[in-house]
């Protein structure tokens, strides 16, 4: 890019032969100031003074050269470019200067070619300048979080284990990772919004700050975790202090835009080198004492202890299990019954899978369905279930005590397969299920991943005769734009809104809204995870169609589904 102003400090040549140069650029466009120096000690003192665009130096001049000049800049560390403008044409004469940092050499009397190489050299140094700004910027961004400045986990990760290293030289010394909780952060964050949310961070950040010196490390590796290396300790005592003054640092109120807001901290610790020698697992330990923290009060700490890792150890097993061969069988299907309101019988089963695990017993779907999604086993489970489900529902129809209909989950997954259609028609030849029996029910966040390859999909269900259900809606995008293109039959509200009714007074307004939107869309409402009579009756008067939960029964199995049946029909239904 041309640069329509330049500053040059003229060393060596005649008073004539500046003014030319000006007069050649201003003709050129470009408004030259110039400052005219004829000694060393005169270039000295103009980089003392002031900033230059690019140094123009003749070869020799009287009692100092360009080599000199070069020298001065290499001595003092500036980056400005240098360039010979002179009538020496001498190539081994220029050679030596241009080995030792001089930039480019112009014959004098070609100021446009003067011109050009200016612009190019000023360019480059702009361009390294930009790579130097992007460099740092992308550092920062890989390396320390955005909000509060603090290390990221990675760089917490190379510090720490840097820090290990020499603590470990004195065997007298130990060390604790400390992994902490913020409560009631995601509180503060729906009620207030973020901007309140990160200030609180950001002035948490600060206290925890004081405690962050050459023995101790702070990072902040999610919204609302950060994690502590203290080393330096003598005994678990030290390591105890520790977590109390971390703890303090929340007992204090967060004064934000006139408003006080109280927090809690819950830290799990671990101990090295008791729990671990490598910081991954000293981590990983904390933050397994952590979750145990989460069943305790608030603003409390635990030390990791070995039955904590075997909660680890099971989730271990439980994927090593998922790698290799499983005999289809040891997943077994409960069902959990549908209600109908307005008759208070039941009238439909959600088929929920179990895991009869050789080694760890009865496991239910949140052990495990996570992890089968993670290796892709969660296919060929769903498969297993989806046929099952058929199977059993036929049973009930051939019976003519039965459910009216058989409710059964699709995963993210197998919903973005091209085979869950053929498997769904499979299912439903192989067991002589009656399709009109089937459910689907899809989460309303897997639904939104890819809304047009969604509908093509439902589309393709309600072709064969199957009902869609979305499940959770309410707790995720819950787009009215969207649910009006989507081939729904019955809208299932989440668990977590259901809890909320009794607590949250805005929660059974949503209710409310979604139940009269369904209606208005021909669509059925149906309620999972009724716990009370309190929303079971919240629910009546928002004139809710469908409701399950364990107000009425946990899910069974199938020998003693039927019998539930019976109990409601005869009012014995607990």
């Amino acid at each position: 890019m041309p640069y329509g102003k330049l500053r040059l400090l003229i060393a060596g040549h005649s008073k004539a032969d500046a003014e030319q140069l000006s007069a050649d650029f201003s003709r050129n466009g470009v408004q030259l100031t110039y400052l005219h120096v004829n000694s060393l000690s005169d270039v000295r003192s103009a980089l003392d003074t002031s900033s230059w665009d690019a140094i123009i130096s003749e070869y020799s001049m009287v009692g100092f050269d360009a080599m000199q000049v070069m020298n001065l800049l290499k001595a003092r560390h500036h980056i400005i470019p240098f360039i010979l403008y002179t009538s020496v044409t001498d190539e081994q004469a220029v050679l030596p200067l241009l080995r030792n940092g001089v930039n480019d050499c112009v014959t004098k009397g070609h100021s446009t070619q003067l011109m050009l190489v200016i612009n190019r050299e000023l360019e480059y140094i702009d361009l390294k300048r930009r790579k130097r700004q992007a460099d740092s910027h992308i550092y920062r961004m890989t390396y320390y979080d955005e909000l509060t400045g603090l290390p990221k986990h990675n760089l917490f990760q190379e510090k720490a284990a840097s820090l290990l290293m020499d603590d470990v030289m004195n065997d007298n010394m130990i060390a604790a990772a400390y992994f902490i909780d913020v409560n009631r952060l995601s509180h503060i964050n729906s009620k207030y919004g973020y901007s309140i949310s990160n200030n609180l961070i950001q002035q948490l950040t600060s206290r925890l700050s004081i405690y962050s010196d050459k023995t101790a490390i702070l990072a902040r590796i999610e919204r609302g975790n950060f994690v502590f290396l203290k080393t330096g300790l003598t005994s678990a005592d030290q390591a105890q202090i520790f977590a109390n003054q971390l703890l303090k640092l929340a007992t204090t109120p967060f004064i934000i835009n006139h408003l006080e807001f109280y927090i809690t901290l819950n830290i799990g610790i671990s101990l090295y080198p008791r729990d671990g020698r490598e910081i991954e697992v000293l981590l990983a330990n904390a933050e397994n004492a952590l979750f145990s923290t989460k069943r305790t009060w608030p603003n409390t700490y635990k030390f990791y202890t070995g039955e904590m890792g075997e909660a680890f150890s099971q989730k271990t097993r439980i994927e090593q299990s998922l790698q290799h061969s499983i005999d289809d069988k040891e997943f077994i299907l409960h069902y959990q019954p549908v209600i109908d309101l307005e008759t208070d019988s039941i009238i439909g089963a959600e088929a929920l899978v179990r895991w009869q695990h050789p080694e760890l017993g009865l496991l239910a779907p949140d052990k495990f369905v996570p992890l089968a999604a993670e290796s892709g086993s969660i296919i060929r489970i769903g498969k297993r279930v989806l046929h099952e489900a058929c199977r059993q529902a036929k049973c009930w129809q051939d019976s003519g005590h039965g459910p009216t209909f058989i409710a059964v989950n699709i995963s993210a997954i197998e919903l973005d397969q091209l085979q869950l259609i053929k498997h769904v028609a499979e299912a439903l030849h192989t067991t002589g299920l009656d399709p009109a029996r089937l459910e689907l029910e899809i989460n309303e966040s897997v639904l939104m991943q890819d809304i047009d390859g969604s509908i093509r999909v439902l589309n393709e269900l309600k072709e064969m005769g199957i009902s869609v259900v979305m499940d959770n809606f309410g707790t995720g995008y819950s787009s009215l734009n969207y649910l009006r293109r989507l081939p729904v039959d019955t809208i299932k509200i989440g668990q977590s809104l259901i809890q909320d009714i009794a607590s949250k007074s805005d929660t059974s307004v949503i209710i409310t809204a979604i139940a009269a939107l369904a209606r208005n869309l021909g669509m059925q409402i149906r309620a999972s995870g009724v716990q009370s009579h309190t929303q079971l009756n919240f629910l009546q008067k928002a004139n809710c169609h469908h409701v399950q939960g364990f107000l009425f029964s946990p899910p069974v199995s199938a020998e003693n589904f039927l019998p539930l049946i019976e109990q409601r029909e005869t009012r014995t239904f607990a």
